[in-house]
């Protein structure tokens, strides 16, 4: 440092943005989806998963799981969870173990412009569509459904 900069012209990167400022930011962006978020907050702490309405804040591509599978080349969770990782872009997908469907969240106004015979199981929920989605700490392939 010169003799003429100070300590309030210097300005260094010191912030970092931990997991759960994340979680709690994603958190209270899901939040703006739902009709009670008291009630969700409880869902979420009670049985991991709560129900959100869809085609506002987000909407979500519904992509079987066997369709997955077969783009990774593998059934492996940790792999198939770095593929969509990758293939998403960091974006917000999680899965649902009980029917195995893995759910991709696009913006509330995504047009739908395929049919189900060119992808077979795979839909958009939009308007007029409800999710379960699970509490974004559940990152593990161990309850329900995970990020």
């Amino acid at each position: 440092m010169t003799g003429a900069e100070t300590d309030t012209e210097v300005t260094e990167a010191t912030s970092l943005t931990t997991l759960p400022e994340r979680q709690l930011a994603v958190s209270h962006w899901l939040l703006g989806a739902a009709d009670d978020r008291d009630t969700v907050r409880v869902q979420w702490a009670e049985q991991e998963i709560a129900l959100l309405a869809c085609g506002s804040i987000f909407s979500a591509v519904r992509i079987p799981a066997g369709l997955v599978w077969a783009a990774a080349k593998t059934h492996e969770p940790r792999e198939v969870d770095a593929f969509l990782r990758q293939w998403f872009d960091g974006g917000a997908v999680f899965m649902d173990l009980h029917s195995l469907l893995h759910y991709a969240l696009v913006p509330g106004s995504a047009a739908w412009r395929w049919n189900d015979r060119d992808f077979p199981g795979v839909g958009c929920l939009g308007r007029d569509s409800f999710l379960g989605v699970p509490a974004v700490h559940l990152t593990e392939p161990a309850a329900r459904a995970y990020w």
